[in-house]
């Protein structure tokens, strides 16, 4: 299977993105799927737009892209983390 990139990214950059980063790559290692992590802000996105197979974010987003976005708040509000963690392997997966 091709490594995957996968765009993590929040308001900033930096803090809950850090979060959720870690959690990919655990859940990657774990279920041996090979991922190329990017941690960008939301409005770096677009730069990725033709090279990304996946958007995981905390910060809202209204753009559509070519590869499925998924929303990651539940990473910080520890509700509904299994559920987001599924989404985002089945779409690694994909």
């Amino acid at each position: 299977m091709a490594k995957k990139k996968v765009l993590v990214a929040c308001g900033a950059g930096i803090a809950t993105s850090t979060v959720v980063n870690n959690a990919i790559e655990e859940m990657a290692k774990e279920h041996k799927i090979a991922v190329d992590l990017v941690q960008i802000k939301i409005s770096e996105v677009g730069g990725h737009r033709d090279t990304a197979d996946l958007l995981v974010t905390t910060a809202m987003t209204q753009t559509e892209y070519p590869f499925p976005v998924i929303n990651a708040r539940s990473f910080l509000t520890g509700i509904g983390t299994d559920k987001t963690k599924q989404e985002i392997l089945d779409a690694l997966k994909a």
